[in-house]
């Protein structure tokens, strides 16, 4: 493969910029719903390359921080029962409950470890056969295949004693859900690329059939989003609400056939709470029938306390896109990356972890 060069990637930017510019667009939102495409825009500045009438907004693309508070709380109180380790990916243990953290609770001596694939959880169980290991399944349809994938390796295996705690959730119902809430203004959507890779293009089409809300399936290079912007704008200036693709080198049009097989083979949609959208029916993900055997809050027992969200922290608002980050009184200053409040400040795709690290001197945007 030919690379490209500096000069070239440049010279192509500003085709694109210029193009927008050329539109003569009106005031626009468009919402990334991605944590990887927040992070690439700031990163690549490309804020500053739009006219002003486009306004780039970070949507619930951050599976960590759409976790409410109660799925912490409901991991937390696991992890203080002797029979259980928790196994969970690294980002989960800082993002704050009600309370306190998983962190917090490994350090007040909960049986709490990273893992980098839900398989790891296997080896864990098989070697610890008087516990009871509980896998934190947390994400998208981008790694809910792998969480299912491990329960059926788990149900081959007659593993007894390993469970999940599901919070998986499902990108298009959610979608729809913002466009039913009042403050929210959208415009068009840049569609997550890893999700799309797995789901394809089908599920996004009521968002333009019913909602008349343009989409494209956005890559995560600078070049990928200045042209899916360019593809958003040109939409509404056509009258036009389509689903477009301009990740088609990597998102097939059906997605991948065998990771949905995989999941729908085990799961089934449930209602699913979101944190700031609230309960979005069909949005979550809960193990079907034949797989009951592995689901933590059926067989083990446990006991939450009242779950709510920090005093002052507008998580909520800003994962609808209602608020910038920089609107929240707690923004950089009792909330920072070393010292989190909420969690949209915890993991590395937060739309607030992201302004604070690549927003600084910007952040009056």
């Amino acid at each position: 493969m030919q690379s490209i060069t500096v000069s070239e990637v440049k010279k192509a930017a500003d085709f694109f910029v210029s193009e927008i510019k050329n539109l003569n667009v009106r005031p626009l939102r468009l919402m990334e719903v991605c944590g990887t495409h927040t992070v690439a825009i700031f990163k690549a500045g490309i804020r500053q390359m739009l006219p002003v009438e486009i306004e780039l907004v970070s949507g619930p693309g951050c599976p960590v921080c759409v976790t409410p508070n109660e799925y912490l709380d409901t991991a937390i109180a696991y992890s203080r029962q002797s029979d259980v380790i928790i196994t969970t990916f690294g980002d989960m243990l800082r993002v704050p409950g009600t309370e306190t953290t998983l962190l917090d609770a490994r350090a007040q001596g909960g049986d709490i470890r990273i893992v980098y694939s839900p398989l790891d959880s296997l080896e864990i169980a098989k070697a610890n056969p008087a516990k009871k290991v509980i896998f934190l399944a947390v994400g998208f349809e981008t790694t809910a295949p792998t969480a299912a994938a491990t329960i059926l390796t788990a149900k081959q295996q007659n593993l007894s004693n390993f469970f999940v705690l599901s919070a998986h959730k499902l990108v298009p119902p959610a979608l729809e859900a913002l466009l039913a809430m009042p403050h929210v203004k959208v415009d068009g959507f840049l569609l997550p690329g890893h999700v799309s890779a797995i789901i394809g293009l089908a599920p996004y089409e009521i968002l333009g059939t019913q909602h008349n809300i343009p989409t494209v399936v956005a890559g995560f290079e600078p070049l990928d989003i200045l042209r899916s912007v360019y593809m958003l704008v040109k939409q509404v200036i056509e009258g036009r609400a389509e689903i477009e693709n301009q990740y088609s080198r990597i998102v097939p049009i059906d997605g991948n056939k065998a990771a949905r097989q995989v999941l729908e083979q085990v799961y089934q949609p449930c209602d699913a709470v979101w944190r700031g959208l609230g309960k979005i029916p069909g949005s979550g993900l809960e193990l079907k029938s034949g797989y009951n055997e592995f689901d933590a809050l059926a067989h083990l027992p446990v006991k939450v306390g009242h779950s709510q969200e920090p005093r002052g922290c507008r998580c909520g608002e800003v994962l609808s896109g209602i608020v910038k980050p920089t609107a929240c009184p707690l923004f950089g200053t009792a909330c920072q990356p070393e010292h989190p409040v909420g969690a949209c400040m915890v993991s590395v795709e937060g739309s607030c972890a992201a302004w604070y690290k690549y927003g600084a001197g910007r952040w009056q945007m």
